[in-house]
């Protein structure tokens, strides 16, 4: 089968479903550095965001007390010592099985770090769907684009064959700087508010997609 093109799928909040698990990472870290603040789902989803720095600030984080670079070390100990538990994505297998069969090529592309992200990969079994996971080399959770810009020049890819899919703001600036098309899901990290005023193409269900894709 001819492919159709190659997907670049996030992967925290797009197929692996750590939102709740990481709201609940965010009301620990502010407890036990001293802030009275916390989160119900809907106000974090309100408040998340990239570069990750800055959705601390929003958070109420004072980096003159507790800078960055600590912080976002102890919430990656904290995180990583409990995303074993974060399960895959609600039929983000069945629509990867399916988006193979149509003849997609498939590829992950995350704001985490590479290791990382191989790691939780491989633990859910999904390793054989992708060609490539590519992941950043630190884990401050700046940007993607260089690194999908990167990858598309190195492997000749048409970025017009291109579909990022993901759920967050940032997936649709990440598309926009590849000049890729786009799809956000309403089941990640933010709102379905926020993501239908960056993107026409939302769904709530990842089951939708192989239909969806079809008509872009």
């Amino acid at each position: 089968m001819q492919a159709k093109g190659t997907i670049f799928w996030d992967w925290n909040g797009t197929l692996m479903d750590d939102v709740e698990f990481t709201r609940s990472c965010l009301n620990w870290m502010l407890e036990v550095h001293g802030y009275p603040q916390r989160y119900d789902l809907a106000a974090y989803r309100q408040i998340f965001g990239f570069p990750i720095e800055e959705y601390y600030i929003r958070a109420g984080f004072d980096f003159s007390r507790h800078p960055y670079p600590m912080l976002a070390q102890r919430f990656m100990d904290h995180y990583n010592a409990g995303v074993d538990r974060c399960p895959v994505s609600r039929h983000a297998a069945d629509t990867l099985a399916a988006l193979r069969r149509r003849g997609w090529q498939q590829s992950v592309l995350s704001a985490s770090r590479r290791d990382y992200l191989i790691e939780q990969v491989s633990a859910r079994g999904l390793q054989d769907f992708f060609t490539e996971l590519l992941g950043l080399a630190d884990i401050y959770g700046k940007s993607k684009v260089q690194l999908g810009q990167t990858y598309l020049q190195h492997s000749g890819l048409d970025p017009a064959s291109c579909v990022m899919i993901g759920d967050t703001q940032h997936d649709a600036e990440v598309a926009q700087a590849l000049g890729t098309r786009c799809v956000l899901y309403t089941g990640g990290h933010q709102s379905r508010s926020q993501l239908e005023a960056v993107c026409p193409h939302v769904v709530e269900d990842l089951a939708q997609l192989p239909e969806l894709l079809e008509t872009l």
